[in-house]
């Protein structure tokens, strides 16, 4: 594992979370709706209430990077001396995580791991230290045995997915960066993950690296850097998907908006036939018996013009397209993505936040160059997704990414209704 060349500036105090109650006395601003809710808990001195929320969420403990084992499964708590002589250790929910730092990392944990695993001279567990709605909770037999029993009653893994989750302090401004991020909106919304927010810690840093490699094959920052250019150049999914959809808008440019399918599926075989003259010379099998490989391959796009009318028909049948509406391009569905691998990589530290962002504002040029809207956009990217997982059988690769479509469309604090697709 290679960890991304920090720049100088990266080199910054921000290690641990530092976040002052305001000094007017004013309402402190939450970053997100969890530490609203534990800032009105810790108000109340609901510490029972509080502890049941961290239960559901999870938790976030700091890690020095140069300490990690990556071949353990856990490492150890980081604790701080306190002046009575007691040892707390200090974890932290997702909203409050700092900008990430080169030399610490933070690792996902449950309660009722930490109710497993919490050192016997830990006295102290301290969540949110150092913020407005910060708790303090004793280690003893007793109450860690609350803390398991509120993790078996309350925690589901995977189970705050499905939701916009959107920070309300620290997001880039309005500009092609906000709109880059807003265009993982599918995957943010799947994972429950903050979409607005650079700094990415994800589910961890453990988290973050398995998922690179178990998903994506990635085990280091060159596989990352490689994956990364092909995601915005838009060289991961098959050319040919976006070759007969471009085969569609040539005959439309001909015969007006009344598309005959036969003569879409005529233009799609003609145009390879021609290629292959075009690439091979005037001599090279291309007619329908020369070459049994190029016959197959044709029908095979023949026949993906048919997959994709009843994906679009479905699409419109589920509102997802307007009555008339179709695709033009799956740019979306590369483009989507390459917006969160460049999450992902910077969670993994294999990517610098200057990468980061760079990468996220070059996914916010693409879409505007493929796309005019967030509907068309997100059409382009479930037509994708279906194409390369759901081989027509409309289970959940579909109902599910429809499901964020109609979230991410209506819901008031969906990037898509506060983010402009295309900029003023």
């Amino acid at each position: 594992m290679h960890a991304a060349p920090e720049a100088e500036d990266e080199f910054h105090d921000e290690i641990f979370p530092f976040v002052p109650a305001p000094e007017d006395g004013s309402r402190w601003q939450a970053p997100a709706d969890l530490e609203e809710h534990l800032y009105e808990l810790r108000e109340a001195d609901d510490a029972y209430t509080y502890l049941r929320a961290v239960a559901v969420a999870g938790l976030y403990r700091p890690v020095a990077l140069h300490e990690k084992d990556p071949d353990a499964d856990a490492s150890p708590l980081l604790t701080v001396d306190l002046p009575d002589g007691r040892k707390a250790a200090q974890v932290y929910t997702a909203g409050l995580l700092p900008r990430p730092h080169p030399a610490v990392v933070y690792e996902f944990v449950t309660l009722g791991a930490l109710a497993e695993g919490c050192p016997d001279d830990v006295d102290i567990l301290v969540v949110n230290a150092a913020t407005p709605c910060e708790q303090y909770y004793l280690t003893t037999d007793e109450e860690r045995q609350v803390w398991a029993d509120l993790h078996e009653r309350h925690h589901r893994d995977g189970g705050l997915g499905d939701r916009i989750e959107t920070r309300r302090t620290g997001a880039p401004g309005p500009g092609p960066l906000l709109h880059g991020l807003a265009c993982g909106a599918h995957l943010c919304f799947a994972n429950g993950d903050p979409w607005n927010t650079l700094y990415w810690h994800g589910a961890g840093h453990r988290n973050e690296v398995d998922r690179l490699a178990e998903s994506w094959g990635v085990a280091g920052r060159e596989d990352w850097l490689a994956v990364q250019e092909r995601l915005l150049t838009r060289e991961v999914s098959p050319w040919y998907w976006d070759f007969v959809l471009g085969a569609r808008l040539a005959v439309l440019a001909e015969v007006g908006p009344r598309l005959d399918p036969e003569r879409w599926r005529e233009c799609v075989e003609v145009t390879l036939r021609n290629r292959v003259v075009e690439t091979g010379g005037p001599d090279t099998p291309h007619r329908p018996g020369d070459d049994p490989e190029l016959d197959d391959f044709v029908a095979a796009m023949r026949g993906l013009v048919g997959k994709i009318l009843r994906y679009e028909a479905r699409f419109r049948a589920d509102e997802l397209l307007p009555p008339d509406g179709f695709v033009r391009t799956v740019a979306a569905w590369d483009i989507g993505r390459a917006s969160k691998m460049a999450r992902w990589g910077r969670g993994a530290r294999y990517a610098t936040e200057a990468e980061l962002r760079t990468a996220v504002e070059r996914t916010s040029h693409a879409a505007r160059a493929a796309y005019a809207s967030w509907e068309e956009f997100s059409a382009g990217y479930i037509l994708g997704r279906c194409l390369h997982f759901d081989d027509e059988s409309f289970g959940s690769w579909y109902t599910d990414v429809l499901h964020a479509h109609r979230a991410l469309t209506s819901d008031p604090d969906s990037p898509w209704l506060t983010v402009p697709f295309r900029s003023a």
